[in-house]
């Protein structure tokens, strides 16, 4: 069976869509970053629907109400994403692989610290955001 049959694995159906959360205080990073990665990150990948979320307090309960492919966290948010990316990670079972926005590439070390399971620094780039998200759908499929 090759990757392009249906059924594979790797290849999702037509229909298929998977819950990505995104956290961020600024409105105007929640939306670079849903258009950046855009309704379909990869080629055989599903489409993605996002949840937003502009408080720490509304991410742990959507997190722990939900069933999230990957959440996407603003290191840089008020209530910064780093600590709440620790806290489910420490918190939850099972928790969704985390994408962490930085502000520079220096603060990946912080990441590393969070748990983060991937990094992507401004200025956002939108192919590095499309290859994050769909390098941890990839990683998530492969389970």
């Amino acid at each position: 069976m090759t990757s392009t049959e249906i059924g594979h694995p790797d290849v999702a159906t037509e229909a298929e869509t998977v819950d990505l959360l995104i956290y961020s205080d600024d409105v105007d990073t929640r939306r670079a970053v849903i258009e950046a990665v855009g309704r379909r990150p990869g080629k055989g990948l599903p489409l993605v629907r996002w949840t937003e979320s502009a408080t720490h307090a509304g991410v742990v309960k959507k997190v722990e109400e939900g069933s999230f492919a990957i959440l996407v966290l603003d290191g840089e948010a008020a209530n910064g994403g780093m600590a709440i990316s620790r806290q489910l990670k420490n918190e939850i079972f099972e928790c969704p692989p985390v994408l962490i926005l930085t502000a520079r590439p220096q603060d990946q070390w912080l990441a590393t610290w969070a748990d983060a399971d991937a990094v992507v620094s401004a200025p956002y780039d939108p192919i590095e955001l499309q290859e994050a998200v769909a390098g941890l759908l990839r990683r998530g499929r492969q389970r």
